[in-house]
């Protein structure tokens, strides 16, 4: 078995660092997400830079449908996998 790991893509830092900080309490996620930006192709301005949340789910705990609820509170959403 694989380990799963969900990439969650929000609009700014402040959103990804919200969301980041929910996770434990909501979700009970052991080990810290990790935070990446993610320019746009063809961007180099950080003003157009979406930030991804990975959140790494060796035991395969979380909920693809509840993480993206979570993210869609932050005007993000869930990358399929």
């Amino acid at each position: 078995m694989t380990d799963v790991r969900h990439v969650l893509v929000l609009p700014d830092r402040d959103a990804a660092e919200q969301l980041a900080e929910e996770l434990p309490d909501r979700f009970g996620v052991p080990e810290e997400p990790q935070l990446v930006r993610d320019a746009l192709a063809g961007e180099d301005d950080a003003e157009d830079a979406q930030w991804l949340v990975v959140v790494e789910d060796p035991q395969r705990r979380l909920d693809p449908k509840e993480l993206d609820a979570l993210a869609a509170e932050f005007e993000g959403w869930l990358e399929a996998p």
